[in-house]
């Protein structure tokens, strides 16, 4: 017995020696392999270019700790380097960038040389002697109306809508008694036959409402065109009138695609001169057109000519709005160092100007640049600094990738990180205001003067309830005549209020506000015809002692963005009358 448990415990013994043997060595190992792992990653020395954020407000970004300068909360380190990128770029998907339409276009010289080629800017547009218009026939109201959305293709023929007309029906009463009397008096019932012919009523339709002696209540209206539809002028439901449109159509066999010229090249620029177009939605093909037509008249303001010339689009290659890249030989360059960049690509907040540069060419990988506007060329603009030829620039789809950036926290529209912001608003942009949107104007002032007035008081909800009055009001402005110039910079308003009528945050609401005023102080300098004198002021210590601005409609200094606590901070910088 005594001699088992002598075994029993040399066994014990050896196990414990052996276990440690095996695997007190080698925690050491491990032990020793993490301290070298830990030291040879340490990154003590990247602190020197982290950024900090907020995890509530990304558009935040400072080059220290500290808090928010919105909600007070400590701000965290942003990421940055991890992924490889640089501070300020930023991916996004394919899927995403599929989802919102974004194009890129690579920038050069307004009208560069290369390999011996003029290289004009220019994009697709509708072949204006391919369109046609569908035009109503009679008087009536639409109760069905079968082409119901702009792209649909429309076929010679086709059933357009159904009218009901009481002057059909009077018409067809009086061919009913015509026709009875068409032994005795046939030329009656050919003038009310060719009455009913002249409304393009299908001679089948007359011969069974004279043979039946039934009038029927509603006619059907053909098609006597065909293409796609590009614009609808009627809507079911809805009464028309003898020869007013229901719908345009183009036909999209053939497009133009229109470029600018200066008038320094006009000598170099003929018609039936070959032009080489290339475009981003097809970057491996080349399509070769001749010039098929210089238009004689300059535009004085922007010192160009238009051309363009028509391409064969059978295979449906080409919609109108791309952007395109002509080339032709034989010309000489007006002045390589300017470069021009469609209107849509650049966000301008009424102190910068912003593009977007896709910073790899085979990435989506993107940053924020700011840039100095020049002269405006039709829906272009000339960049004097910030952008060198062979650039890629984001031209659709801008304000997505804003919002990407804001999203994750890099430099964007909102958050303008380092970059130092000017003492005074910019107004020196011209726009084209048409006549219809300057009355909308004067309409905007009272929601806009008592929005500010509620900031002023403080009062979050009274903001939200005028700021959805001008939201409203804003909403109904037709910007069909104007230019995407302006397009841009009214939508951005419009985004901007409805951000402010859907916050209940007093501080969110200023801070909106400011972006609000950047965009719609410029459009307000840009009116004429404005009876009241409106004053421009402007408080100094505001967006972080950067300053803002706001309108009134009196010279007394009430400050919206800090209410009573600085009420009478401020000074009137400028007046519009």
């Amino acid at each position: 017995m005594k001699k088992n448990i002598i075994y029993i415990l040399i066994a014990v013994i050896g196990g414990l020696t052996l276990g440690y043997v095996l695997f007190g060595t080698s925690n050491k190992t491990s032990k020793n392999a993490i301290s070298a792992e830990n030291q040879n990653h340490d990154h003590s020395g990247e602190t020197a270019t982290e950024m900090w954020t907020c995890s509530m407000h990304p558009q935040i970004m400072q080059p220290e700790p500290g808090d928010c300068p919105i909600c007070g909360m400590d701000l965290i380190p942003a990421e940055s380097g991890s992924s490889g990128l640089n501070t300020n770029e930023f991916t996004m998907t394919e899927h995403a960038m599929a989802l919102a339409n974004i194009q890129t276009t690579v920038v050069g010289s307004t009208t560069s040389k290369k390999d011996g080629a003029l290289v004009l800017s220019g994009k697709i547009v509708e072949n204006e002697e391919a369109t046609a218009i569908q035009p109503a026939h009679f008087n009536g109201r639409i109760e069905r109306l079968y082409v119901n959305s702009v792209g649909e293709t429309v076929k010679k023929g086709q059933a357009v809508a159904t009218i009901y007309s009481p002057e059909l029906v009077s018409a067809q009463q009086e061919l009913i008694t015509a026709y009875r009397l068409k032994e005795s008096q046939p030329k009656l019932y050919e003038a009310v036959r060719k009455k009913l012919r002249n409304w393009k009523v299908p001679a089948s339709q007359l011969e069974k409402v004279a043979r039946t002696g039934k009038v029927q209540t509603s006619f059907t209206i053909y098609s006597h065109v065909s293409g796609v539809v590009t614009e609808l002028f009627a809507k079911e439901g809805a009464h028309i009138m003898d020869g007013k449109p229901i719908f345009k159509v183009s036909n999209l066999n053939t497009v133009w695609a229109s470029f600018d010229v200066y008038e320094n090249q006009l000598s170099e620029i003929d018609n039936g001169q070959e032009i080489t177009i290339t475009t981003n939605a097809y970057p491996n093909k080349k399509f070769t057109a001749k010039l098929s037509f210089v238009d004689p008249i300059l535009n004085t303001q922007t010192r160009t000519v238009s051309v363009r010339a028509t391409l064969n689009n059978t295979e449906g290659l080409f919609k109108p709005g791309m952007f395109v890249t002509g080339k032709l030989k034989g010309a000489k360059a007006a002045n390589p160092s300017q470069i021009s960049v469609p209107a849509s690509a650049v966000l301008w907040t009424g102190e910068r100007s912003l593009v977007y540069i896709k910073t790899e060419a085979n990435s989506p990988i993107f940053e924020m640049r700011e840039v100095t506007l020049g002269s405006s060329s039709g829906e272009n603009y000339i960049i004097i600094k910030g952008l060198n030829p062979g650039d890629e620039i984001v031209t659709n789809g801008t304000f997505t990738v804003d919002a990407a950036a804001q999203l994750q926290g890099k430099k964007s529209m909102m958050n303008q990180g380092k970059a130092e912001m000017k003492s005074e608003v910019e107004t020196d942009i011209n726009m084209k205001l048409s006549e219809s949107f300057q009355e909308k104007l004067k309409g905007i002032l009272p929601s806009y003067f008592n929005m500010k007035n509620a900031f002023v008081d403080s009062n979050a909800k009274k903001v939200s309830q005028f700021a959805s009055e001008l939201k409203a009001t804003i909403e109904e402005i037709d910007l069909t005549d104007m230019g995407t110039i302006e397009q841009n910079q009214i939508n951005k308003s419009y985004q901007l209020i409805k951000t402010i009528s859907e916050s209940e945050s007093l501080e969110k609401q200023r801070n909106f506000f400011i972006e609000f005023n950047e965009a719609m102080i410029p459009i307000f300098k840009n009116a004429e015809g404005i009876s009241e004198t409106i004053f421009i002021q402007k408080c100094p210590m505001a967006n972080s002692n950067k300053g803002a601005s706001w309108l009134s409609d009196k010279q007394e200094i009430k400050n919206p963005y800090y209410g009573q606590a600085m009420l009478t901070c401020g000074s009137v910088i400028d007046s519009i009358q």
